[in-house]
């Protein structure tokens, strides 16, 4: 199983843990939410647990919990400015389809 970020991804990593000094990584999850079912949680890792999984880009660290990291195995993670708006967004090949705001997605089926 495995993350990628983009070079844009690892320097707002960066830029974010210089604000927290404590902070080992960026921190993503899954969360049930929704009107599609699921949301990416963010925010800073202070410890990483045994059962997380680390994954490192130009020196900037994300880490994913194993339950979480199934629902987005395979993704790359980006950082994208437009506008006014600025945020982390997955390109993730197990979405199945996303809620018309984009704020939820739920999982693609699967063949048996």
């Amino acid at each position: 199983m495995t993350i990628t970020l983009t070079n844009a991804a690892a320097r707002q990593i960066a830029a974010q843990l210089d604000k927290h000094p404590s902070g080992l990584g960026l921190r993503v999850g899954v969360k049930p939410v929704g009107c599609s079912g699921l949301t990416y949680t963010y925010a800073i890792a202070d410890s990483i647990n045994p059962e997380d999984r680390v994954f490192e880009h130009e020196g900037s660290r994300l880490v994913i919990d194993a339950k979480s990291l199934a629902s987005i195995d395979g993704a790359q993670l980006d950082f994208v400015a437009e506008g006014m708006k600025q945020a982390f967004q997955f390109d993730n090949p197990n979405v199945g389809s996303t809620c018309g705001c984009g704020e939820s997605f739920n999982l693609r089926k699967l063949a048996p």
